[in-house]
Parts: C-alpha cells; sequence; structure tokens
C-alpha cells in the first residue's frame, strides 16, 4: 500500500497537459520520490499521450518541488520513459525548467545527467526530440537540452546558458540564445511555444523508418506564383510556393543569410534551404551550419530537401578565415554528399563559385536542380568576370552592355544546362509546381532502391 499517496505538484503537470490532446496524458512513475525517506514527489512529471492523435512521450521538469532539483532518481524516470519511447518509435519533448543537480549528490548527481545525456544520444536519428526552455536550463542542463534535435524557447522567461551571467558578464537572455543559434525558435509566450511544439510534431515523422510524411493536399499544386526575382522576400516567397500556412521557419535570429524551415509542397513535408537574396546571400559561417544541420536532420529521418539558391558568393572578411570558415564550408559539403534523403534544387537568382556548388547542386547530389530563365550560374560576378577578363572592351561599349554579354555567353541557365548540371530552365510562375512534381516523384527514393532476385533473362 502506497503511504503518503496524495501527489503534489508545482507547475509541470499543467504544462505537460498542455502538450497533448485532452485527457490523453498518461503518467508514468508517478510516485517516484526523492529517496526512501523523503515524502517529496520526484521534481519532474513523465508520461505520454496524443498530439493531434499521434502517440508522444515527454517530460516536464518541476520547479516548484525543490526547485526542480536534478538528482538520480529525475534521470531514473526520464530514461525509462525514454526507453519507451524508442521501442514504440514515438517522438520525445522535453520542457527544462530546474536550478540545477543536487549538489549533496556528488557525483550520482553528474553520472545522472550523463545517463540522461545517452538516453538522447541513442535516440538520435531515430526518434525527433524537442526541447522547451520553460525556465532556468543551466550547466549540464545546457548541455543535454543541446542535445535534443530543436530547441524552443519563450521570450522573457527562458535562460538557457552553461556558465552563469555573473562569472561571464553576459545576459542570460532567451534572445541570446536565439541570436548564438541555441534556440530554433524564441515564441513569445509559452502558450505560443508549446502550439508551436505541436505544429513541428505534426510535421516531422514519427521516426526514421516512417519515411517522408505526406498530408492531404489542401492547396492547388499547379497554383501559380507571382514574385519579382530581382526584389524579393526570401520567407514571403517560401509561404507563397509551399502549401497554404504550412511554413514553418527556424533559426531566424542566428542566420540573416539563410532561412531554413519545414513546409509541405504538395502535401509532402520537406526541409528547406533558402538564400536571403536581401543581404546578397552571402554564404558566412553561421549559414553553412544550419544548412548542414538542416540537411543532416532531414536526411536521418527520410524527410525530403528543398534548396533555393540566390547567393552572391561566401564571405570574404578576414573574421570568417580566423574561424576555421573552410571547415564549415566542409561540413556543409559533406551534409549534401552523404545524405540519401530526396533533394530538389532551384537556382532564383545568383549563384556564384562555392556558393553554387555548396548549396545543393547536381555534384553534391540533388536529384532534380532547376533553374530559373534569368538566373546567373558562374564562378565569378559577371561585374568580376568582366573586370578581370573582358576590361579590354570596356570603352567601345559600356561595362553594362558587356557584363550581360558574358553572362548570356558564358554564366545562363542555359549554358548551365547544356552542361547537364541544370535539368531544366524554367520560369518563375512554375516554381510551385515543378517542386511539388518533383517531391511527388521521389516520394519512395527514402526507402532505397528495389531489392531483386535476379535479372529477367532475354528468350
Amino acid at each position: 500500500m502506497i503511504q503518503n499517496d496524495k501527489k503534489t505538484y508545482g507547475v509541470s503537470k499543467e504544462r505537460i497537459e498542455q502538450l497533448f490532446d485532452s485527457a490523453t496524458f498518461v503518467e508514468l512513475g508517478a510516485y517516484t520520490r526523492r529517496s526512501e525517506v523523503s515524502h517529496d514527489i520526484e521534481s519532474v512529471v513523465c508520461g505520454y499521450g496524443a498530439v493531434n492523435g499521434r502517440l508522444v512521450f515527454a517530460f516536464a521538469q518541476d520547479s516548484g518541488i525543490n526547485k526542480g532539483a536534478f538528482g538520480e532518481r529525475h534521470a531514473k524516470k526520464i530514461a525509462d520513459m525514454y526507453a519507451l519511447a524508442i521501442k514504440n518509435g514515438a517522438p520525445v519533448v522535453g520542457v527544462f525548467d530546474s536550478a540545477g543537480a543536487v549538489v549533496y549528490d556528488g557525483a550520482s548527481a553528474m553520472a545522472a545527467y550523463g545517463r540522461v545525456m545517452k538516453c538522447v544520444s541513442d535516440a538520435s536519428g531515430i526518434i525527433p526530440q524537442i526541447a522547451l526552455i520553460g525556465g532556468a536550463c543551466t550547466g549540464s542542463a545546457a548541455v543535454l537540452a543541446s542535445m535534443l534535435d530543436i530547441t524552443v524557447t519563450v521570450k522573457d522567461s527562458s535562460k538557457l546558458y552553461v556558465n552563469s551571467p555573473f562569472v561571464t558578464g553576459d545576459n542570460e537572455s532567451a534572445a541570446l540564445a536565439s541570436a548564438s543559434g541555441l534556440s530554433a525558435a524564441e515564441a513569445d509566450s509559452e502558450v505560443e511555444a508549446f502550439e508551436l511544439v505541436k505544429n513541428l510534431i505534426n510535421t516531422l515523422p514519427h521516426n526514421n523508418a516512417e519515411g517522408a510524411v505526406a498530408f492531404d493536399v489542401n492547396d492547388d499544386i499547379n497554383r501559380i506564383v507571382s514574385f519579382d526575382v530581382n526584389n524579393y522576400n526570401i520567407s514571403e516567397l517560401l509561404a507563397d510556393i509551399a502549401d497554404a500556412q504550412s511554413f514553418v521557419r527556424l533559426y531566424e535570429k542566428y542566420s540573416s543569410n539563410i532561412c531554413v524551415g519545414f513546409a509541405r509542397f504538395g502535401g509532402v513535408v520537406a526541409g528547406v534551404v533558402a538564400s536571403d537574396p536581401s543581404n546578397g546571400g552571402i554564404l558566412d559561417i553561421a549559414s553553412a551550419r544550419v544548412a548542414a544541420r538542416m540537411v543532416s536532420f532531414c536526411d536521418s529521418f527520410g524527410i525530403p530537401v528543398v534548396t533555393l539558391v540566390d547567393s552572391k558568393g561566401l564571405d570574404t572578411s578576414a573574421r570568417a578565415e580566423g574561424a576555421a570558415y573552410a571547415c564549415e564550408l566542409s561540413r556543409l559539403a559533406m551534409a549534401y554528399t552523404s545524405s540519401d534523403n530526396a533533394k530538389v534544387s532551384v537556382v532564383i537568382g545568383a549563384a556564384y563559385g562555392a556558393a553554387y556548388t555548396l548549396l545543393g547542386s547536381k555534384s553534391l547530389g540533388a536529384d532534380i536542380a532547376y533553374a530559373l530563365e534569368d538566373a546567373c550560374i558562374s564562378v565569378l560576378s559577371p561585374e568580376a568576370s568582366v573586370a578581370f577578363l573582358w576590361n579590354d572592351k570596356v570603352g567601345e561599349r559600356s561595362r553594362e552592355d558587356v557584363e550581360a554579354e558574358w553572362k548570356e555567353k558564358y554564366a545562363s541557365a542555359a549554358d548551365a544546362a547544356a552542361c547537364g548540371e541544370i535539368d531544366d530552365v524554367i520560369e518563375a510562375s512554375e516554381l510551385r509546381k515543378r517542386i511539388c512534381a518533383a517531391l511527388s516523384m521521389l516520394a519512395y527514393k527514402a526507402d532505397g532502391a528495389p531489392s531483386r532476385k535476379h535479372p529477367v533473362m532475354p528468350l
């Protein structure tokens, strides 16, 4: 018989129930206590339930009980839940809000963090894992949360850092976590954060065996897209070419030169990597990191990737070279070349030098590569090419005319198509329907080539 069976909670039970469909949450390890002699229920709530009808496991640290202190039994509850999540191939959501480890526990407290880190590592690439930072998440907990696939923070509430601000002199705001890339998205409120998490769960595959996710199409696949290729907003364009209200942008505050996220195209869920032309689409360190992470994550779960290229090249600053720039670019190259998922690329505008190669070109493994009619694909920009090679022609004719001739002869989409590096040159208005058609054709690529017993012999 359980003694003192009246359980008390801080805020975690209410928090975790926000995630699930009404009356579907079932708690695991409900009576786990901090120790044999303690009457305190362990300061983490774990369980499972339905999110939009899909099985999901979750834990929420309870800052209302001993400030959510992390210890051996705290870790055991989470580890036991993870074991069930992996067996059932279901996503995990972790709500972090803890003041840190139980200092009196010494080595066992530090081992507790390691135990959960191993659980997260073992689940990585098998099931999606989403962290919601509901309050304090510091020290080893910040490392743990960062191991999950996607981290969501809450404005004015989340505190995500390794070293205390009074040690480093930095602030502890959610904005800092977003700017540093620790947070994939920052919500204005906790309610909004949970809605974003639910949206992500509804978008992503349940596990790595499920493959590409397809929904009923709620939009016209052949809908005409109208935009000025010389003046457009990348977020607005993605929202326009994707199925209605399906685009979710991530890492917006971390990388201003590239836009990543998830969207549906003709009902098929795809990851998106798109240059932001407002800053020339320069492929800098932050852009390379976030693009590589998106491609790698999508490959782990068989999610197709759509890459839109409008980049004037690489970062030429001394700061970039001083920060192992080549290594960051090599990670991006390896993310594309090592991925087996379906990949569709479109050159929207400029695609100069290594930026063209690295952003999902056919040579890196794109299955389908398109270019818009006015796209410019070149080792150097037409301006730099003329200055370097054709400067003697300037004077007889205007520099603009000479640059236009160079673009037509050596940097046009048609020239790239003639080399076999572009599959088709398309009109801007066709952008949506051509992406939808390509993803529909590639929908089963993630399953690999069909096996056979032997070839059919000729008669």
